[in-house]
């Protein structure tokens, strides 16, 4: 692509630290909103809809993906082939495009009862220069998960306190529990209390629960709360082969469905993941390749190439004037978490569609939703990359592997571990058939914190592994390794969430500027 052309800038690389986030925007690559609303004000003189025009002095050279080259060809040429045209920024479309804040007041979601997310606002943007995004009006993960039932009243929704038999408020140091049964634990915790022990196993129920504080701590320990197991710790190397064990054991030790079940099975997990992930591997290859040549993706490489971007499409909304460094840094982690919010609609849509999901507890769907989006996530991520960089913009725009790595820290710690998973991850060779059936395999995990019901969600995840294999054997009939292969890499993916959970703590106490998502909230809530 060597008509690629980029515009120079005067902003340097530490400006838009933030960028290294789009390590969380899988499916669709970063989406920034090009529309009139903004969380700093005016718009800038030269973006889009200010009526005027970038500097034409300020153009400059920019890079192809020839010179890049792609992960098929193995030799740094092969992603040139059909893409000599010239790519602009301009019309890249890097539309949020179903953010909640855009629907009608009527279209919004209120949030259910039995919501786990804070609420969220509807306020006006804060008298500083940066919008909360914590005050961000969202539906929680229960309430994408009730859109479009007709029946809402199931028993799923009013789930018990499992401690005193309490409604429940959402998932508390690993049990569902309700808010005085949680402050209770808490508080016993902090303050490191001990009760005069009781030896009369006193029942604990909604109206007693206080008179034996002795018993109703045992029997919060005995149900499995604990300030520990809600934490993500590193993952000992013998923890992950007693995950890929006990899968295996499960796979082989229950009954299987008849083969023209299993491909049935498959095929409905497929046809809803092609119809809920908006970028599918396919779509993705074939920009990465070359072979959709009539659009090729603007290549961002260094701080000129994303100035030109800024100009042509993407960051329309910052301060009148060059702004300041947080305050780029700030609104490009904004806008990446909202492209991770849409993501995590994707998958919510896809899991809603996967045979028996629904008729889980509710409780049940959000808890396998809350811990397994984000390996979900980081499955999918590595058919938006080779190893040179990453499709962003629905696959409109490819952000450099070594820009990313010159962003200052600690976002340039984001996406190289990403990277580094992607060309193991890229090297079995999946299609999208494959990563369906891998994905709800990773939703429908038995052993997450706090479920109701895990032997209903183990039994469907055995049914998703045997389709999974009996698939492969069939698409990869010369590796006779690779469903092994990819229970590993199930527990690989819990480590690099792992990792990002504490990365994203990091930046939130180091980023004083920063806020969460109200739907981010509710998946990193009680996660470290």
């Amino acid at each position: 692509m060597d008509g690629i052309q980029s515009a120079a800038s005067g902003i340097k690389s530490e400006d838009l630290g933030e960028l290294g986030a789009a390590a969380v925007r899988d499916m669709g690559g970063i989406c920034l909103d090009n529309g009139d609303s903004s969380p700093y004000g005016e718009r800038r003189p030269g973006g889009p809809g200010s009526g005027q025009t970038p500097d034409p002095k300020e153009a400059g050279k920019g890079a192809s993906l020839s010179e890049l080259g792609s992960e098929e060809d193995g030799k740094g040429s092969g992603g040139a082939d059909g893409m000599g045209l010239e790519a602009s920024p301009e019309g890249l479309g890097w539309d949020m495009g179903s953010q909640n804040g855009d629907k009608p007041e009527e279209d919004r979601l209120e949030q259910s009862t039995n919501s786990y997310s804070t609420p969220g606002v509807d306020s006006p943007a804060p008298s500083s220069s940066y919008t909360d995004l914590s005050q961000t009006s969202s539906p929680s993960l229960s309430d994408q998960l009730l859109l479009g039932r007709e029946d809402t009243t199931g028993a799923g929704i009013n789930v018990e306190c499992r401690i005193c038999g309490d409604k429940a408020s959402g998932l508390h140091y690993g049990v569902h529990a309700c808010e005085g049964c949680k402050g209770f634990f808490r508080r016993t915790i902090k303050m490191k209390l001990e009760y005069e022990r009781c030896e009369r196993n006193c029942p604990i129920q909604k109206k007693s629960r206080n008179k034996c504080q002795y018993c109703r701590f045992q029997k919060c320990l005995a149900l499995g709360m604990s300030h520990d197991a809600i934490r993500y710790g590193r993952m000992p190397e013998a923890e992950k082969r007693k995950l890929v064990a006990g899968l295996l054991a499960r796979d082989t030790g229950v009954q299987s469905p008849g083969g023209s079940d299993l491909k049935s099975l498959a095929k409905q997990v497929n046809n809803a993941y092609q119809k809920n992930l908006n970028m599918t591997k396919k779509k993705a290859r074939s920009i990465l390749t070359g072979k959709n040549s009539s659009n090729p993706p603007f290549v961002i490489h260094d701080m000129d190439s994303l100035w030109q971007a800024e100009n042509g499409l993407v960051w329309n909304q910052l301060i009148n004037g060059a702004p300041t460094n947080k305050e780029i840094g700030v609104h490009v982690f904004y806008r990446c978490q909202c492209t991770t919010v849409e993501t995590v609609r994707e998958l919510t849509e896809f899991a809603k569609n996967i045979p028996s999901f629904v008729d889980l507890f509710l409780n049940d769907q959000v808890t396998l939703l809350k811990y397994g989006v984000h390996e979900a996530i980081f499955s999918m991520l590595p058919s938006l990359m080779n190893k040179d960089g990453l499709l962003v913009a629905n696959g409109k725009g490819f952000v450099t592997r070594e820009f990313l790595r010159s962003l200052r820290k600690p976002f340039s710690e984001i996406m190289e571990p990403k990277f580094e998973f992607a060309v193991k991850f890229n090297s079995l060779e999946l299609d999208d058939s494959d990563l369906a059936l891998f994905v709800a395999a990773i939703i429908l995990c038995g052993d997450r914190p706090g479920l109701m019901n895990v032997k209903q969600v183990e039994e469907m995840q055995d049914n998703i592994l045997q389709a999974l294999d009996q698939h492969l054997q069939t698409s990869h009939p010369d590796s006779p390794y690779l469903f092994p292969k990819l229970l590993q890499k199930m527990a690989d993916l819990r480590q690099l969430v792992t990792e990002n959970a504490q990365l994203v703590q990091k930046i939130k106490k180091t980023e004083s500027e920063t806020s969460l998502h109200p739907l981010l909230q509710e998946i990193y809530k009680d996660m470290y």
